[in-house]
């Protein structure tokens, strides 16, 4: 009991309680902006921790990750912007419920479970990080292409409600990625001479451009109508709580597990962990028609998972140093420069820092409901401004998200194609998920097929030589054939239908 005894003392400090509070806000304004992800949150503020001691600069990176992913489903309810990443697996739905005048159910939902996803995740940090990041430690290039291969197969074609055009998004995200050196044998490709686009396509302006400046767009070319049925209508968020968990239970429970598993795999994250969680919450549906129509419970599901796969990413990273996601790759950083090197030595010599640890993640998800409440409560008077006002406003922040992520114009050029190709994707009715999983994706997939085949000599049979490999392998070739039947059983009712009218 004294190491938790001393963990309260460490973090019950005005210091560090005032600090939680200054980077949860932070988070929630981060989060809130399009464009400005979670990690772009986190990465700012590393240079103010250097200032800091040991834990309130940990406390600090976990609080505002936590915040600014719940902060992501504001505009992405709100306006259809989602603030980040992870909250574009289910933005079209979040705001369809809002067109339907259902924002404070949707907006309270997401409050609701995204704490208790969090909550979740840090209870399975807490009592099991040992034995899950042992078994995240199995895993080589043979287990990092299946998975990638199946967030794939999963937006692409459970995901969406058509899978030929899910597949045309997918094949765009795919090309996009290809662009660049960043490939195993480093060659340029389709940079067309561009020393710029020997980089690649950025992700941050490319999702700016395909969810937010398509968007605007969309809204110009509509001559800037008022918001539809949503002005004023988001009312008590608290309302129907206890029905809400008591009807979707399974589908928060079972997001939560499915967020913690993936978040305990190196580089999948909050974003794989959503989009694969929508996924199979409409596959599993009973009401799988609703989807897409502003119905909840896709939603709740997606939300549980990110939040819970951003504290379980944290498993490995401190029990073996290595990052579960691109926000706990920036900590390990910081947890080298303040003397706390992430090992199993860290339990064993310093168990009050890793408790301290787990007691700021619990407050940071605490906090995010009253603070969250607060952030919806500002975020609602942006649909009582005229979309001809607040559109401007958007794109003013969308250029800057996307200068910002590498100070140059570039990325305003590439947020700004990036938007046309949405905004025409969405006039035939594309869906953009499935591209935005195949531009974050590609890359992991390419590296990890080039790098079996490497190590097998060209064998295709190392895909499946170890049990894990296997196991993903035979359950995605079941996918893939589950989407097959579906297919044909669809066309036979089409076909038995018009024999019928005839």
């Amino acid at each position: 009991m004294d190491p938790i005894i001393a963990a309260f003392e460490l973090v019950m400090t005005w210091q560090v309680l005032t600090t939680l509070l200054m980077a949860a806000l932070f988070g929630l304004l981060v989060g809130a902006i399009p464009g400005l992800t979670a990690t772009m949150a986190t990465a700012l503020l590393v240079p103010l921790t250097f200032f800091m001691d040991p834990i309130p600069a940990v406390g600090a990176m976990v609080t505002c990750a936590a915040m600014a992913i719940f902060a992501g489903d504001i505009p992405s309810a709100l306006l259809r912007m989602p603030g980040t990443p992870a909250s574009a697996a289910y933005s079209d739905e979040a705001y369809a419920m809002t067109r339907k005048g259902q924002a404070e159910t949707v907006l309270g939902a997401c409050v609701l479970f995204s704490a208790i996803g969090g909550l979740f995740g840090t209870a399975v940090l807490i009592f099991a990080a040992p034995a899950l990041a042992e078994i995240a430690l199995n895993f080589s290039s043979p287990e990092y292409f299946w998975m990638a291969l199946l967030g794939l197969t999963c937006s692409a074609f459970i995901g969406a409600a058509s899978p030929l055009k899910g597949a045309v998004s997918l094949l765009i995200g795919l090309f996009v990625a290809t662009i660049g050196l960043n490939n195993p044998a480093g060659v340029p490709r389709f940079t067309f001479g561009s020393t710029e686009m020997m980089a690649g396509i950025d992700f941050i302006p490319a999702m700016i451009g395909l969810f937010a400046v398509s968007e605007v767009f969309r809204t110009i070319a509509a001559g800037a109508p008022p918001w539809e049925g949503v002005q004023g209508k988001v009312g008590n968020i608290f309302r129907n709580w206890g029905g809400m968990v008591k009807t979707y239970w399974r589908q928060q429970i079972r997001g939560n597990v499915m967020g913690t598993l993936i978040g305990i795999l190196p580089g999948a994250g909050a974003d794989v962990a959503a989009y694969v969680s929508y996924a199979v919450s409409r596959r599993f549906s009973r009401t799988p028609e609703k989807f897409g129509t502003g119905h909840l419970e896709g939603i709740v599901e997606s939300t549980s998972a990110n939040n819970a796969s951003l504290s379980s990413a944290w498993i490995p990273a401190l029990v073996f140093g290595i990052p579960g996601d691109t926000i706990t790759a920036i900590v390990i950083g910081v947890l080298y420069v303040k003397g706390m090197n992430p090992g199993p030595t860290l339990f064993l010599f310093n168990p009050q820092t890793i408790y301290a640890v787990f007691l700021i993640f619990i407050l940071a998800n605490l906090l995010m409901v009253p603070l969250g409440w607060v952030a919806i409560k500002l975020a609602k008077r942006l649909l009582q401004a005229p979309r001809t006002v607040l559109m401007p406003i958007i794109l003013a922040f969308c250029i800057v998200g996307a200068f910002g992520s590498n100070n140059t114009a570039y990325g305003i050029i590439v947020m700004l194609v990036f938007g046309v190709l949405g905004f025409f994707m969405e006039e035939n009715d594309i869906p953009i998920a499935p591209c935005i999983l195949g531009i974050v994706i590609g890359p992991i997939l390419e590296r990890n097929f080039i790098t079996t085949m490497i190590k097998s000599d060209g064998s295709i049979v190392a895909f499946f030589d170890r049990p894990i490999a296997a196991g993903l392998g035979v359950f995605l070739i079941l996918v893939w054939l589950s989407v097959l039947v579906g297919v044909i059983r669809q066309r036979r009712s089409g076909q038995m239908s018009e024999a019928d009218q005839t």
